[in-house]
């Protein structure tokens, strides 16, 4: 599935979150899961694990990206098992691991032996200090970049995700230094979410995002490494709209090849590209939507996925309401649904964050390239 199949979302996500357990060493301001220190013993067992492997495998002849998260996934003593069980149905396998003492060289090289193909490493700061007051555990920011070099001492790819708040937001060059000092393949920022612990963090604002996007696609267009936001889908209307002021001026436009290195895939947002699914079995359209549609434990994670009411409303743009509704965007964009769902708890309100202003009639579609 290509950049801007957005049709195909009907069938298929793009990428499927799995949170293997909720448990987690670090206590981190901006956490959706609210993690705890102990796991839960309503977890899916090994055998439930692999059953819905399984049903992941069974979404597509090119399956989803499968990302194993937390709480810290390493916390799992069977990981390695269901890494290999994973691997050898053909999915590709990330893995999220917390930055804590748990994630030794040992354990990520046996992870590696067991299929894994990716490592995405959260980095909220670019010193000790500033990460360690984000994570709220003193040493995160050294083990977190021990993880760092394990990871290319391995040769496994390497993401890292950044959290962009009010917090944060002061240190965004910092940080773009110091990934751009990395051999990373993918810089994701997550722009928060006010749930979970982060109900406590402040948002940027509206004028301060749309810089930061700006400031993104600056990046993107010298940066060895592709870039992409979470939960601040509007990053691909910059793009249509920074290209084309490109275009405009007679600037050389990225190459098709290299313009999608930099980012997901148009359309994919919250139950539309994207489906998570939470220590307990519960199937939700995001981590950051925890809306339960189903639980694998007793549902077809496929079926869910392609005829629950939630999923269907949220691939359709045309039931957008307010100025996302009217947007010409909506197709490539939508707003976050997740922020809409916190701020006011409709899931297809308008993104609070978004500082286009469309018109007051609906404008024409654009579509996706």
């Amino acid at each position: 599935m290509g950049p801007g199949a957005v049709a195909d979302f009907a069938r298929a996500p793009f990428v499927v979150i799995w949170e293997v357990t909720r448990a987690c060493a670090l206590s981190c301001v901006h956490c959706r899961a609210d993690a705890i220190p102990y796991r839960d013993r309503r977890e899916l067992t090994t055998d439930e694990s692999k059953r819905l492997i399984d049903q992941v495998r069974a979404f597509a002849t090119t399956p989803p990206i499968f990302v194993l998260t937390g709480g810290d996934p390493i916390r799992r003593p069977d990981l390695a098992e269901l890494v290999r069980h994973a691997a050898g149905v053909g999915l590709t396998v990330a893995l999220t691991p917390s930055g804590t003492a748990a994630a030794t060289p040992a354990r990520l090289a046996e992870l590696k032996d067991a299929g894994l193909s990716r490592v995405a490493i959260s980095l909220d700061g670019p010193t000790p200090e500033t990460h360690d007051a984000f994570r709220r555990v003193r040493g995160s920011y050294a083990w977190t970049m021990r993880i760092v070099e394990t990871t290319i001492a391995l040769g496994l790819p390497l993401q890292i995700n950044s959290t962009i708040s009010r917090m944060t937001l002061p240190h965004l060059v910092e940080m773009a230094r110091l990934v751009s000092s990395l051999p990373v393949t993918l810089w994701a920022l997550f722009f928060l979410i006010q749930t979970g612990r982060g109900v406590s963090l402040e948002q940027v604002t509206t004028t301060e995002c749309e810089r930061v996007l700006d400031y993104l696609y600056d990046l993107s267009q010298t940066s060895p490494f592709g870039i992409k936001t979470t939960e601040a889908p509007h990053y691909q209307r910059v793009v249509w709209q920074r290209d084309r002021l490109r275009q405009a001026q007679g600037l050389r436009r990225p190459s098709v090849e290299r313009s999608r290195q930099l980012r997901a895939p148009r359309g994919v947002t919250d139950g539309n590209g994207f489906v998570f699914i939470d220590h307990v079995g519960a199937i939700c359209p995001s981590g950051f939507l925890p809306v339960p549609c189903g639980n694998v434990r007793t549902e077809s994670l496929v079926d869910v996925y392609r005829n629950h009411e939630l999923f269907l409303l949220l691939r359709t743009p045309d039931a957008l309401i307010g100025k996302c509704g009217r947007c010409a965007f909506r197709a490539i964009c939508g707003g976050s649904r997740s922020r809409a769902y916190a701020a006011t708890r409709s899931v297809m309100a308008p993104d609070p964050l978004c500082a286009y202003e469309p018109a007051r009639a609906p404008e024409p579609l654009v579509a996706p390239a």
